[in-house]
């Protein structure tokens, strides 16, 4: 196991994410994330979950009836083993995803392209951050709206004790394609976590 993930003998969850940076970078989605987001936001048309790890997300998604199509590149006993999102070029109606931290900028450069409705990602709230993606992303495709928590979404590594609670703030960042000009900044209300956890 990676050093960052205990210090001092106790778990880090604001360090985890750097510790899997050359690996799969694997980290279950807590469900009451994706339930904030199917609150707010409304998905017509099949959903494509394509980094969906053990299933958490896609499993809300469908118990909120939406039909949902499952893979990740890597086999995680649940969905479609082997399919690498970025290489995507067959169109979808919508995709919501928790993409791997190593490949959001990709995920966002295909996902934009192939999804006919809206195309959600669950990242850090920095990701707006960036004179890189400045220029890239948000000046030629900025989302509709990010969703910003109120509350804090810890990421534990799967199969990790849970306690504590993380530091760093997360947000859904929606583009969709029935908005055409400027990106509307929101806030989740608190509360998501008690209901579902």
């Amino acid at each position: 196991m990676d050093a960052t993930y205990h210090l001092n003998g106790g778990f880090k969850p604001t360090m985890k994410r750097f510790a899997d940076l050359a690996g799969p970078d694997y980290f279950p989605t807590p469900a009451w994330a994706t339930h904030a987001l199917m609150d707010n936001e409304t998905f017509k048309g099949d959903i494509w979950e394509c980094a969906c790890g053990d299933g958490a997300m896609s499993r809300i998604l469908e118990s909120r009836g939406n039909s949902v199509r499952s893979s990740d590149l890597y086999d995680r006993g649940y969905g479609q083993s082997g399919v690498d999102f970025t290489r995507a070029t067959d169109p979808v109606d919508n995709i919501v995803t928790n993409p791997p931290y190593n490949s959001a900028e990709e995920f966002v450069r295909t996902g934009v392209t192939i999804a006919r409705n809206k195309f959600a990602l669950l990242l850090r709230l920095a990701f707006l951050e960036g004179a890189n993606r400045a220029r890239t992303i948000f000046s030629d495709c900025p989302p509709a709206r990010v969703w910003v928590f109120s509350e804090r979404i810890t990421f534990y590594p799967a199969g990790a004790v849970q306690s504590g609670s993380g530091t760093t703030a997360y947000a859904w960042f929606v583009w969709d394609k029935s908005v055409s000009d400027g990106t509307e900044l929101r806030w989740l209300q608190p509360g998501y976590k008690a209901r579902f956890a």
